[in-house]
């Protein structure tokens, strides 16, 4: 069984273009890093600037559901997860190696080498909401965007619209209210109003970033079918759901 699971891993890496799994990884580790400085503080709306890219990955997710599916999604996204749980664990290294940063060297103040040493050091319930939290909205969103896609009859951009913006919003509810809940709200005090209004703007502002850039999406996924890109991982998959059709089938008839 695991021999069967690794294998078919290793496929959908080889199959699903480098580039848009590149582009991931890397929107899931800078938004984690960037997520430090705050961008927006407000009584009712709360941005750090890993919202630059947070969009990103949901896009990301969206384009390989729409060619791969959504398991193939979600087998990315904790592909994604755990290269940065790979940084974290880097990062928090070296922050406890000795020597200084260089922004030291223009200040002279140990509280730089201490600034910097926690931001890259990371706090271990901030790693595990974000982490928890990621993972929870990338199955949302890939499972609600291949149940929406699913009920249209037509391919065209109006619904791969209807489909990417719809399990984005909830995708991004999903992520922001998870982290508040176990981050900003356990360890922050926040008050419920906060996690929610915070939440759902934060949602909102996340969801116009992928509106903008969704058609440079679309444009690729429709370049990649033309390409028959990723065949052999389809093709893959659909010679395993037949056999396990197949065998349901011949169980129903034994039992018949």
């Amino acid at each position: 069984m695991f021999r069967d699971f690794f294998r078919d891993y290793r496929l959908l890496l080889r199959n699903v273009p480098s580039a848009n799994v590149t582009l991931f990884v890397l929107s899931v580790v800078l938004m984690n890093l960037l997520a430090n400085k705050e961008l927006v503080s407000l009584p009712y709306l709360a941005l750090d600037c890993g919202i630059t890219l947070s969009w990103v990955s949901f896009l990301c997710m969206d384009m390989i559901t729409k060619r791969f599916g959504a398991k193939a999604s979600i087998k990315i996204s904790v592909f994604a997860l755990a290269c940065n749980l790979a940084v974290v664990a880097l990062l928090w290294l070296v922050s406890l190696a000795p020597g200084h940063w260089g922004a030291y060297y223009s200040s002279g103040l140990a509280s730089v080498d201490a600034g910097l040493n926690a931001t890259f050091g990371g706090s271990w319930y901030v790693v595990l909401g974000s982490t928890i939290s990621m993972l929870l909205s990338s199955v949302t969103n890939s499972l609600l965007n291949q149940f929406i896609g699913s009920k249209f009859v037509r391919d065209n951009f109006g619904t791969f619209a209807a489909r990417s913006y719809t399990s984005t919003l909830v995708g991004q509810l999903v992520d922001n209210l998870t982290f508040a809940i176990i981050v900003s709200h356990t360890f922050f005090g926040w008050t419920w109003i906060q996690v929610l209004s915070c939440s759902v703007t934060g949602a909102l502002v996340e969801l116009l970033c992928e509106v903008v850039l969704s058609p440079i999406g679309f444009c690729v996924v429709r370049q990649w079918e033309r390409d028959g890109v990723g065949q052999a991982y389809l093709d893959a998959q659909g010679e395993k759901n037949a056999a396990s059709a197949a065998a349901v089938d011949a169980v129903v008839a034994r039992e018949a």
